[in-house]
Formats: C-alpha cells, sequence, structure tokens
C-alpha cells in the first residue's frame, strides 16, 4: 500500500501544473505526489483570480446597462435577443419535458373538473381527436426514422400498415411540416361584403406612439424585476395565434426580457400568424422537436405553461408533477392602457392621461369615419378567433332580431326616425384558429338575410386592437358550452368604458356583474332572444351605456391592471422557487 506525502512543488516555466509525479522510496516503489507551482505562487494566484472577477463584474454590469437601454426605447436596433430566423415547424409532445417545476400562466380560471372541461366549446376538439392528430404526426417522424435504418424513438410498438393508413390520411390533413391544412377563404369585400383595418397606422398617426418603439415596460424597482433578473425561464404556448393565450404568454416574454431575465418559447404548434410579432420581439423560439427544447428546459429555473389544454394532457400521458399548478389571472397589458387613457408605466409628461384621453376620442372619430359608422349608431364587436364555441351565428340571429323587430314581433320604425342603427364588426378575418366551414356557415347567413349585410362590418386578425376598441359602443362575448374560460377581451373592453354584454357562464359572470359593468345572457338558443333585448335597450339608452361602462373601468383599474397581475405573479414565482 502506497505512503501518502505532501504535495510537491514543480516548476515548469512558471507554469502550475496539478498533475501527480512519481517519486522513489527506500522500498523501490513509485509514490504519487502532486505538482504545485513554485515561486510566489499563492499570490499570483490571488491576484489572478481577483483580476477575473473585477472583469466578469465590469462585463455583467456592461451588459445590464445595454439591456436596460433596450428594455426602455433605447435606439439600439442592432442588440439582438434571440433568433431572428423563421423557425421550421415543429410540434413538441409535452412528455418529452418531465419538468416537476411548472408555473401556469393562461387566461383561465378553472373552476369545473376535466369531465366538464372537454365539453367545453363545440369548436374544441375532443381528447381522442387530439390524440389522433399526435400519433399521425408521430407516425410520420417513425417512418423518416424508418428510413434512414433508425429503430429508436416513440411508437416502436404501432404496425406498417397503420404507418401507412396515417401517413395517406396525413396528406390529406397537414402540410409536410405538420401545420392542418385548411382552404383559403378570399380576403376580400366581394367575399365579406365590407371588410376594413386593421388600423394599426392611423393609431401610430394619431397616438404618437409606435409599439415598435416600446421593448419592455419592465419596473426594475418592483420585486418581479429583482426576481427574474438573470435567471432562464421556457415558455410553452399551445400555439402561435393571435388570441388571448398567445398573446399573454407573448407579452410575459417581453417583460421577463425587459427585466433582466432569459426567455426561449417552445411552441406545440406553429398553427397562427404570432411567430412574426415574436421575431420583432426578439423572443427567441427554439427551433426543434426535442433536443434543444428538452435541454433548455432542463436548464430553466422555471417552466411556464400556456394553455389549460396542457392539464389535460398531462393526464393522458400520465405525467405528474411534484407540487400543484399555480394559476394567475391576466391583466390589460400597458399598451393597451395607454390608448385607453389609465394611467401606466407609459405616461410621460408628453403623453398625460389627459392628452392620451383626447388622443382617444380622435382615433374613434377617424376609426368609425372609415368603417361608415356614424356617430348615432351603436357599434357592437367581437373580436375572437371564428369558431362555433364563440357563438358567432348565434350572434347574428341576435342582431337580426334587434335590429329589424321588436320583441312582439312587429317592425320597429322608431329606430328609421331617430337615425340610429346597430353595427356588427366581426374580428379575426384570415386567423388560422377559425374554422372554415363555420366561416362560411356566417356567410350563408347573411345571404339569406340581405337586410342584415349592411349592419355587419368585418376586421382582419391583428395585435393592433386599441383602435377597434376605441370605436366601438358594446362587446359582446357569446362563448357558448361552459362559457370563456376567462376571455381578456373582456377586461380589455372594460377597461376603455365600454359594456359587456355576455354569456352567463364560465369567467365571464365572475368578471362582468349583471348590470353593474355589463349585462348576461343565458348560453345557447334560449339566449339569443334575451341579447336582442339587451342589444335594443342600450340602443335606445345611451346613458346606460355610459354607466355600465364606468363602473367596468373602474373595476379593471382596481383588479385587472399590469401591477396587479405582476404582483400575484411574483408571488408565485417566489414560492415557487423558494421551494426548490
Amino acid at each position: 500500500m502506497e505512503e501518502q506525502y505532501p504535495t510537491d512543488v514543480h516548476r515548469n516555466s512558471g507554469i502550475h501544473s496539478s498533475r501527480p509525479v512519481l517519486k522513489s522510496t527506500p522500498s523501490g516503489k513509485s509514490r504519487r505526489v502532486e505538482r504545485t507551482n513554485g515561486f510566489n505562487t499563492n499570490c499570483f494566484r490571488s491576484n489572478r483570480i481577483v483580476l477575473w472577477l473585477l472583469l466578469m463584474t465590469l462585463w455583467a454590469y456592461a451588459g445590464f446597462c445595454i439591456q436596460s437601454m433596450w428594455a426602455h426605447g433605447g435606439d439600439k436596433e442592432e442588440i439582438v435577443w434571440g433568433n431572428d430566423e423563421i423557425d421550421k415547424s415543429f410540434e413538441l409532445s409535452v412528455s418529452e419535458i418531465n419538468i416537476s417545476r411548472v408555473l401556469t400562466f393562461d387566461d383561465v380560471k378553472i373552476n369545473a373538473n376535466q369531465s366538464d372541461v372537454k365539453k367545453m366549446d363545440l369548436a374544441m376538439e375532443t381528447s381522442s381527436n387530439r390524440g389522433m392528430r399526435h400519433n399521425t404526426l408521430f407516425v410520420k417522424k417513425r417512418s423518416k426514422r424508418s428510413r434512414r435504418g433508425s429503430g429508436s424513438g416513440f411508437g416502436s410498438g404501432s404496425s406498417s400498415r397503420a404507418k401507412r393508413g396515417n401517413k395517406k390520411k396525413l396528406m390529406h390533413t397537414e402540410h409536410s411540416n405538420g401545420i392542418e391544412v385548411q382552404e383559403e377563404i378570399p380576403r376580400t369585400n366581394a367575399t365579406y361584403g365590407m371588410l376594413v383595418g386593421p388600423f394599426g397606422s392611423l393609431e401610430d398617426r394619431v397616438v404618437g406612439l409606435s409599439p415598435a418603439k416600446i421593448s419592455g415596460t419592465c419596473d426594475r424597482k418592483s420585486h418581479f424585476a429583482r426576481l427574474v433578473w438573470s435567471k432562464k425561464f421556457v415558455l410553452v404556448f399551445h400555439e402561435l395565434s393571435m388570441t388571448g393565450a398567445p398573446l399573454s404568454m407573448m407579452e410575459l416574454a417581453s417583460e421577463i426580457l425587459s427585466c433582466g431575465g432569459t426567455v426561449s418559447v417552445v411552441a406545440l404548434s406553429r398553427k397562427g400568424g404570432l411567430l412574426p410579432e415574436l421575431t420583432r420581439k426578439k423572443i427567441k423560439v427554439l427551433e426543434d422537436k426535442d433536443k434543444l427544447s428538452f435541454k433548455a428546459a432542463m436548464k430553466a429555473d422555471l417552466v411556464i405553461a400556456g394553455s389549460a389544454q396542457w392539464m389535460g394532457w398531462c393526464e393522458e400521458e400520465n405525467i405528474k408533477f411534484k407540487s400543484a399548478p399555480s394559476l394567475v389571472p391576466l391583466s390589460v397589458n400597458d399598451e393597451l392602457a395607454f390608448v385607453a387613457a389609465i394611467s401606466c408605466s407609459l405616461n410621460t409628461p408628453a403623453f398625460t392621461v389627459e392628452k392620451m384621453l383626447e388622443k382617444r376620442l380622435l382615433l374613434r372619430k377617424l376609426v368609425r369615419e372609415e368603417m361608415g359608422v356614424k356617430d348615432s349608431d351603436m357599434l357592437v364587436m367581437a373580436l375572437s378567433s371564428i369558431n362555433p364555441g364563440k357563438g358567432h351565428l348565434l350572434l347574428l340571429e341576435s342582431v337580426h332580431l334587434a335590429t329589424n323587430r321588436k320583441p312582439g314581433g312587429m317592425i320597429d320604425d322608431n329606430q328609421d326616425k331617430k337615425g340610429s342603427d346597430i353595427k356588427l364588426l366581426i374580428g379575426s378575418v384570415g386567423s388560422k384558429s377559425n374554422k372554415v366551414v363555420y366561416v362560411k356557415s356566417l356567410l350563408g347567413f347573411l345571404s339569406n338575410h340581405t337586410d342584415l349585410q349592411n349592419s355587419v362590418i368585418w376586421t382582419p386578425a391583428t395585435t393592433r386592437v386599441a383602435s377597434l376598441y376605441s370605436a366601438a359602443d358594446v362587446y359582446v362575448i357569446n362563448s357558448q358550452g361552459i362559457g370563456e374560460t376567462f376571455g381578456r377581451v373582456t377586461i380589455e373592453a372594460m377597461a376603455n368604458g365600454i359594456p359587456v354584454l355576455g354569456t352567463d357562464a364560465g369567467g365571464t359572470k365572475e368578471i362582468v356583474a349583471h348590470n353593474v359593468s355589463g349585462l348576461l345572457h343565458p348560453t345557447g338558443h334560449s339566449g339569443t332572444t334575451v341579447l336582442s333585448k339587451h342589444l335594443q335597450y342600450l340602443l335606445n339608452n345611451p346613458s346606460e351605456r355610459r354607466r355600465l361602462g364606468l363602473e367596468g373601468r373602474e373595476k379593471v383599474k382596481k383588479m385587472y391592471l399590469k401591477k396587479h397581475m405582476y404582483k400575484i405573479f411574483w408571488q408565485v414565482l417566489f414560492e415557487t422557487m423558494k421551494a426548490m
């Protein structure tokens, strides 16, 4: 057995070496000792460490200064945060990320069990259908591997006959990159009758502050900013559509970046048109299906899922987490609050709340003129993806009843005398989340009711909605089934002083107090008549519209601004990270 000797000192051109050397012993055996540096080694090494620490501190400080300038609107367009390339489409199975630290951030409030959630909307696919689409993608992945001679991966038990059948079906339902194919409807006035907007350029000209100049609105003195500084986050998007949950996740990613955190986005589906906006905001979207996404998730301090659907997927895949997910209610972002003349981080002496109120009134006037809406008209708006679960067809029936008939069935001539009418603005034309068959059913309904065609206006899918809210008088959220899970458009409309007519179900009835900040009606066909009466009531009583709108605006200022959401978010983050 070798005898332990003290570490030897070795000089080799002034270079310290910790490699072991052999020394002879009286017994003739070699002994292993450590080489160390000689002359003033400890002093030299100590000074070198101090130098490196100083350089690292200066580098971190420089990075903080650059990022702060970028976050608060500095003209440093050459600073790049993330990947500017248009990534290849992919779909990531939730089962590939086995992370125990998960926080949900979504436009959802779950008040029903899983059996109720599966019945949520006519437009939502059942879990079995969702699984079938996942399997077809998966089979395609396996078939590629088999051509390369690889036998590894998921689904190894699938038969070749099933693969051929699923692959054949895939050709009819999906592109080669995994995005579902739907027949396109032309986006022209010839198709829709009247298609207006978007009004982004008009909004920039009137408001004077373009979102392109706003890189972040982080409050660096807040607890949230101090908590996320230098932390790594992975945000999981269920899709990249321009709807509530993806938009909220994009805003969260921008907030984390502007507060000094690092963000990587994993998109389970590239469905939708949000990718260019993510690229513009320098938010990095991971480009692969598994390796980079998995590595990023493993290295992250926190993984945030942006859809309630992932909870169902986790159950299907039998994925369990160590702690229960946390739900954070959404808020009105600062860009929208700014145009709505609500005090926020974007206000300056040149853009006070009073001046923004004046600009908003001017914006309202110009947008309504471009739409052909008179001052006396009541503009009713519904911004959402166009699918059966949102109840657009039932809304058209209600508008038809309210526009042409009294409750007793007689023609209402009083509206013509007043010169006022109901105009309905339907949003999200061209959204990838729309159901083409359902859109055609709406167009078919209008073709069969020619008297209603002049009352319906359409507008494309866009992230620039402040101008639309400024022009509207009433907002309708007609979600069917168990209702809207949360519906961020509800609080956005309320922030703009617009009364909300919503279904008496889901999150809407928790946000909208009946006859206080809006009016509620039942779901289904039974709610069509009630909704038509509410529309008639608000058309004939502009003062009630103002009263309901002001009540809703005050509720948003007390509960649903950005400062409220991030206060709760900080508490959840703090408790989550403390438990790690």
